[in-house]
């Protein structure tokens, strides 16, 4: 018996999400037309399902993405646990090969299951694991809230499905992510199950502006 569901997705594009400029917790962006577009198809397939709450990091690029929603009244709390991984030096750079190489390379270790290790200036994934569980101790300590939407990003989406689905942090990369996607999930008083894996069928009225 499912207990509560989420709704999970990830915030529209931004410009810095389209001339590849990194972004982390620090850079605290706005949507673009693309970004608002996909928050409005977004809005219009999911605005009957009864959200008792709307949770974001507190990045405005999630909290924007969002706003469908929250113009409802819906209740909205904001949590610095939800953002972004801290990418540390790097945030709001444009990436040279070198950069390039180097994040690589911290990726690989992550898959290899060095999860402690900190991009340099910034978070492990481990640290952001870290912040996002109090976050997630207080939602599951909330019953009456049965149907929630979480809005925040994508490497701490992976983070946080990983904790969520008890998998190793070093196979985070299989949860795949893109601007505006969905994953739902269930929880039964225990557990959560993954029902909708990266679902973007309320963006497919927008693929000719996407590219």
């Amino acid at each position: 018996m499912k207990t509560k569901e989420i709704y999970l997705i990830r915030h529209g594009e931004t410009d810095y999400n389209r001339k590849g400029i990194v972004q982390g917790s620090g850079v605290d962006t706005d949507l673009n037309d693309l970004g608002r577009s996909q928050a409005q198809a977004f809005f219009e397939k999911y605005q009957h399902i009864p959200f008792k709450k709307v949770y974001t990091s507190v990045l405005k690029r999630a909290i924007q993405s969002v706003s469908g929603f929250l113009s409802l009244g819906l209740p909205h709390e904001k949590y610095a646990g939800l953002n972004e991984i801290s990418w540390g030096h790097r945030e709001g750079q444009r990436i040279t090969p070198e950069e390039d190489a180097y994040y690589h390379s911290v990726l690989a270790a992550w898959a290899d299951g060095e999860d402690y290790l900190r991009i340099d200036g910034g978070e492990s994934p481990a640290d952001v694991q870290a912040r996002q569980k109090p976050v997630i101790d207080t939602i599951i300590s909330r019953p009456e809230e049965d149907v929630i939407l979480i809005c925040m990003h994508g490497r701490a989406m992976r983070i946080l499905l990983s904790m969520l689905a008890e998998t190793p942090l070093k196979d985070m990369d299989q949860y795949e992510h893109t601007n505006l996607c969905l994953y739902k999930l269930e929880y039964d008083g225990k557990k959560f199950s993954i029902v909708a894996h990266n679902d973007i069928q309320h963006l497919h009225k927008l693929t000719h502006l996407m590219h």
